[in-house]
Formats: C-alpha cells, structure tokens, sequence
C-alpha cells in the first residue's frame, strides 16, 4: 500500500510539473508567411481543456486532444501533443505542439481544406500578462493567475459568468498551479488549484471544483471536517482511480502522515483511515 501511495505521489507530482501552466498562455507566430499571424494556446494537464486565441480577433477556438506523447525523463521530459482544432462541431485543422521545460520546441498548424501547413514558433510578447493561464472544459472558460492575483472566473456557454477568489499566498516566490483530473470519479474532467504551503512549503495545498453535468456548473468541493484526520484541509492530494480513493498527505512534527477518503452522495467525502507513512 505504501509502494502505491508513494507512485501516486510521484505521478501527481509529474503531472502538475508537465502542466506548465507559468509559461501559459505560449505566444505563437507563424513562419514564412506574407502576413504573419499570432496566436496565443492554452492547455492544462496532459494537453487538456486546450484552446487558441488569435491576437486581433475576437472569440476562441476550441482544441479537442488526440495524443499526447512523452519522451525522457524528469526534468527533462519532453512532451507532445496533438490537438484538432473544432468549428461549429466540425474538424477545421490540426494543431502539434512538442514542449520541454515550459519552452516550446516545435509547434505546426495543418489547415484541413488545403492541407496547407504553417510552422510555428514561440515568440515573447512584453506587452502580455505572463500570469493569466486559462482552460476550456466542458464549454466553459476557466481564467486565473498563477501569480499573486486571486481571482477565478468560470464563463460558461450560456453567457452566465461567475467569479470566486482563491486562497492567497504566504510565499515570496508565488506558483499556482491548475491541475485538470476527475476528482470524484464520475467520468467528467475537475479543475483544482494549488499552492505551496503556508509553512515551509514542503506541501501543496488545493482548491478543488467539480463539474457537475446536472446543472453544467462547477462547485467547490468541501473540505472534510474529521477530527481522525491527520491533515487539515486537501494537502499533496492524489487519486486511486481504481480503488476510487482520494488521498492526502501533509507533514506534520518530523513525520509525514497520509489520510484516504472515499465518496458517499452529494460529493462528501468520508474518513476511511490515516497512518503515518515512512520518510
């Protein structure tokens, strides 16, 4: 059990790296072109909830992931995924993209009519705020900051547009990290947040939103309120999808202590055990 708690550790921790979610959006221009274009692309865990805004126009495009590939190993692992682009319900185009280390290495557009195909490279843009990251999951348009801006906004396909604030840092060095996984295991895609802890750091705590299909809006998760617990709070969570266990684990003394929970109705989560686990 413990060999499993320490993997899923370590695949959460690569995962939340592999986002990249400081260098987002990745500002991108096309080649050798009479009129060359730019674009900004969003994505989030795995090439998830990703989309692309043209500088100068209005709107989105929505991107629907086709593969994802990795290549290496931590910390250099080079990630490349392969999105098509979504008009209207129809497949308009193909976007690639190969990034290592939050710097884009190669990136091609294939536009679907002509089969025509526009190399792309990362370009800066000082005039950009490097913080503000974005997701689009299940229509709806997740904006936040990984800096020191606390604000989240949800803006969801039938105009309603809701904002929330996140917790605040107690860092001098500030790193939100988004993070896209289904956290209650009902088969739809959850957004959480995370940030390094108020203490040493040594752990990251989550804000957690649900997506629910019933009313297609995302809710806070709720904290559990056990006092059996060793840990305060959604702390290093990772997901036993195949026992549907959620797990989290916080330091406390000189000892790290891991607390698992499983789902009863209406997404509350219930104590099943904490233990001490070994350093």
């Amino acid at each position: 059990m413990l060999m499993r708690i320490k993997t899923l550790k370590l695949i959460m921790a690569l995962a939340l790296t592999s986002v990249g979610v400081k260098a987002q959006p990745f500002l991108l221009k096309s080649g050798a072109e009479a009129k060359p274009f730019l674009m900004n692309i969003y994505y989030g865990t795995g090439g998830k909830g990703a989309y692309v805004k043209y500088l100068g126009q209005q709107g989105i495009i929505p991107l629907r992931l086709k593969s994802r590939k990795t290549q290496g190993e931590a910390p250099a692992v080079q990630l490349t995924y392969v999105w098509d682009e979504v008009l209207d319900g129809k497949v308009t185009g193909t976007y690639q993209l190969s990034e290592q280390s939050n710097q884009v290495l190669a990136a091609l557009y294939i536009r679907n009519k002509d089969q025509k195909r526009f190399k792309l490279e990362q370009v800066k843009n000082p005039e950009a705020d490097a913080e503000k990251a974005g997701y689009l999951l299940h229509g709806a348009l997740i904006s936040f900051s990984n800096g020191m801006d606390d604000r989240l906004t949800f803006r969801y396909p039938d105009k309603l547009t809701k904002t929330a604030r996140l917790p605040g840092f107690d860092s001098p060095d500030p790193q939100r990290k988004g993070t896209i996984a289904d956290y209650n295991f009902d088969g739809y895609e959850d957004v959480a947040f995370s940030i390094p802890d108020a203490g040493m750091g040594v752990y990251r705590t989550f804000t957690i939103y649900l997506y629910n299909p019933v009313s297609k809006r995302f809710e806070q998760l709720a904290e559990p309120q056990d006092p059996r617990a060793k840990c305060t709070g959604f702390c290093d969570v990772t997901l036993d999808q195949k026992n549907k266990r959620f797990i989290t684990a916080c330091r406390g003394g000189a000892s790290w202590w891991i607390n698992v929970y499983q789902y009863q109705s209406r997404n509350r989560l219930v104590w099943l055990s904490s233990r001490r686990a070994a350093n």
